[in-house]
């Protein structure tokens, strides 16, 4: 078997980068003399608590054994009961496992899930664990040294005669910008790191707690806060491309803004900043890729990266530019309908604060599904920018738009504002709906449209 990837650094040095020094605590060391190096053990990441663990980055090949998942699950039980993030390094599986260890750590990713945040950092080659990634909250690429397969490039060739190498297959670019596995691809292992580090600094430990406040925040003046380019951003002619990226961080903290899976979907941005020091998830249509149609996979990821935020307690502020679902017989046949119906989902089903910014277009069903009020958004705002149509066949002529004074007639939207004025109300919105209390009807669990 050809294994790909290089040594960069073992298990125990991943894991000494990735805590703060001097805070690891091994667990089962005595095991660590084993020769598939699983390393599992706590400590912090900036005096915050973690478990972790971390198979070698050497592409040994080396079956994990009964003994080396056991450690593994140990320290996933030892993460859930304690309430912290649990943090995976992978390394190198190529060589599988023993019957039944992969399951053991799967049942537990899944058990987990929404419960403690689960960031999975890919530093080598993973075959056998791909699904416990892909339950995971986050997934972290190397650029030219993390590789991920359902079934590799030897079994490709092996089942149908296809040629194709292991970077084009499932390396770190592919996962981030065809199949949308990773959220993140650096540079090297190193900016992987530290990718890591400034995604758990957004997150609480558990579902039972709030996100961290950055301590060095404070509430300033809000005529402070103005911020006087947003009055022009939005061009005059209304499909002419602008970057919502300006609009995002010129209403964040220190126009500070981490990106999630920018490589994948790019006519969605989705990723994290801060308000007053509290943490927010951003959801904003782009209209510079594709004009910012919804298609299936912007549906799919910001789905997920709302329910995320959800689980997690991160409430979300959207901002809507978006002609409508991308048209197309391929959409169709590939299941749009039932698949963007997870964005519905997500929004539906969210308890967090929910703030909603119309800048410019908000047409058709995809209106209704990008946090609107129709479907519990507590606080929805238009810029003067803004045109609300509803669905149907007149929806590209002028008199079928709302304006925004309208649209706050209808009940589209609670205020018009001024956009300068942005960061003020989403800092006063959230500020009032920081005591929100909210629950679902009690059920097992809901039905998303998988």
């Amino acid at each position: 078997m050809t294994v790909v990837g290089t040594r960069t650094s073992s298990a125990r040095e991943q894991v000494e980068l990735l805590l703060d020094e001097g805070s690891f605590v091994e667990l089962d060391a005595v095991a660590r003399r084993r020769p598939d190096s699983v390393v599992t053990g706590y400590g912090t990441v900036d005096g915050r608590p973690v478990s972790v663990f971390s198979r070698d980055a050497t592409p040994s090949g080396i079956a994990l054994d009964g003994f080396s998942g056991t450690k593994i699950t140990k320290v996933m039980d030892f993460a859930l009961k304690t309430g912290c993030p649990l943090i995976s390094l992978h390394g190198s599986d190529a060589g599988g496992g023993a019957m039944g260890v992969q399951g053991e750590i799967f049942r537990r990713t899944v058990l987990a899930s929404g419960v403690i945040p689960q960031i999975a950092l890919v530093v080598g080659r993973a075959d056998h664990v791909v699904h416990s990634l892909a339950v995971s909250d986050f997934v972290v690429t190397s650029d030219q040294a993390s590789y991920l397969f359902g079934t590799g490039p030897e079994a490709v060739e092996a089942a149908t005669g296809e040629l194709i190498g292991p970077e084009e297959l499932g390396g770190a670019r592919t996962l981030s910008t065809v199949s949308g596995i990773a959220h993140h691809m650096a540079h090297d292992n190193g900016g992987a790191i530290e990718y890591v580090r400034a995604l758990l600094s957004y997150l609480p430990s558990n579902n039972l707690e709030e996100p961290p406040v950055d301590p060095e925040s404070r509430a300033g003046d809000l005529e402070a806060e103005l911020r006087p380019q947003l009055n022009s951003i939005v061009p005059h002619t209304v499909n002419q491309p602008y970057d919502m990226l300006q609009i995002i961080e010129n209403t964040l903290d220190d126009d500070e803004f981490l990106e999630t899976q920018p490589l994948f979907a790019p006519n969605i941005i989705t990723g994290f900043g801060r308000v007053e020091g509290h943490p927010v998830g951003v959801v904003a249509n782009q209209p510079l890729r594709h004009g910012g149609w919804l298609d299936i996979d912007a549906s799919e990821k910001a789905a997920r990266f709302i329910r995320t935020c959800d689980a997690f307690n991160v409430p979300v502020v959207t901002f809507v530019d978006v002609p409508g679902f991308r048209p197309g017989a391929d959409q169709e046949w590939n299941g749009v309908v039932r698949r963007s119906a997870k964005l519905t989902y997500a929004y539906a089903e969210a308890t967090v604060p929910l703030v909603t910014v119309i800048t410019r277009k908000a047409y058709g069903g995809a209106y209704d599904v990008m946090g609107s009020k129709h479907l519990g958004a507590d606080l929805n705002l238009a810029w003067p920018t803004a045109r609300v149509a509803a669905p149907g066949p007149r929806i590209a002529l002028e008199e079928t738009f709302l304006d925004p004074d309208s649209a706050c007639e209808h009940g589209c939207v609670d205020a018009v504002i001024i956009p300068s004025r942005t960061r003020q109300h989403i800092m006063r919105g959230l500020q009032a709906l920081r005591s929100k209390r909210e629950t679902q009807p009690g059920k097992k669990h809901g039905n998303i449209p998988l």
